[in-house]
């Protein structure tokens, strides 16, 4: 699969802003029309989309309309030619990810490093999840406080299938990972057979591949705003009554009308978590307050 990687700069115009906001915040905004994987640069951001989905006047759109004023963008834009993934992000990108001495995660072509509780092998072929996002760390940090054995476990947008993984290393029961992407999909099953994981039903779509008669215990939503919006009321229904759904994928100024489509919906956020402007929102059934 060709890929198109668009490589920003900033100009900063007024004052209190800086690479690393700029970089959340623009990030948020490329993955709302298909944007996967992102790399933070010193002086600003790399973002990488499949090359069927490229469409130059949604990305013209996004900068009109960025939402913080004071910032000018400059971009170059290249295309990238279907390559050996594995080998391009062990060059230039995926490095260990350490959570204290309860998780790593690696990928097969790096050293093994003992003492950890788990070790995950993620072999990411530019499909979004390898813990690098802050969004992911925000995710697996909950995981690993959860009690989940044999909990059933709903991961939508899974990209890589990290969290559905560490999810079945942590004892879950049924689980399922969603994703539009087709590669995705298929770099999830890779990275089970990387894990000796099975048991994880890994399914090509969006949210209507919920079945309408499934209910989950905890349900996991890493992707972005608009599609946590347009999908609430999904993930609501698919809710156990004593379940919980962990939302992630925005910055912390989407909060107030995520709270305002989860209220809606018959839930009620019992917590909130916050990295580098990114945030997670865990909410349960009203039934379970």
């Amino acid at each position: 699969m060709d890929y198109y990687g668009l490589h920003f700069t900033y100009i900063f115009e007024a004052s209190g802003l800086n690479t690393e906001t700029v970089n959340a915040v623009l990030s948020s905004e490329l993955g709302e029309i298909g944007f996967e994987s992102f790399e933070e640069k010193e002086n600003g951001l790399s973002a990488y989309i499949p090359a069927n989905m490229y469409d130059a006047k949604k990305i013209e759109h996004k900068l009109v309309c960025f939402p913080l004023s004071g910032v000018m963008f400059k971009q170059e834009t290249e295309v990238i030619k279907d390559r050996d993934w594995n080998e391009e992000w062990e060059k230039n990108y995926f490095q260990p990810i350490r959570i204290e001495k309860e998780c790593i995660i690696r990928a097969s072509f790096h050293a093994e490093e003992p003492g950890f509780k788990h070790t995950l092998l993620i072999n990411p072929k530019m499909a979004f999840g390898t813990g690098n996002h802050d969004t992911t760390r925000l995710m697996i940090n909950e995981l690993l406080q959860s009690n989940l054995s044999g909990k059933t476990i709903l991961d939508m947008g899974c990209g890589t299938a990290v969290l559905a993984i560490l999810a079945r290393k942590l004892g879950s029961g049924k689980t399922v990972a969603i994703d539009i992407d087709e590669w995705a999909c298929e770099n999830a099953k890779e990275n089970m057979r990387l894990n000796g994981i099975e048991g994880i039903d890994v399914r090509l779509g969006g949210a209507e591949q919920i079945g309408t008669a499934e209910h989950f215990d905890l349900i996991l939503a890493n992707i972005n705003r608009n599609i946590l919006l347009q999908n609430m009321q999904n993930y609501a229904a698919a809710l156990n009554p004593e379940g919980l759904l962990y939302l992630s994928g925005f910055y912390t100024e989407d909060v107030p009308i995520l709270e305002t489509e989860i209220q809606k919906q018959g839930l009620k956020l019992v917590n909130q978590k916050e990295s580098n402007h990114w945030c997670l929102l865990a909410c349960a059934s009203r039934i379970r307050i």
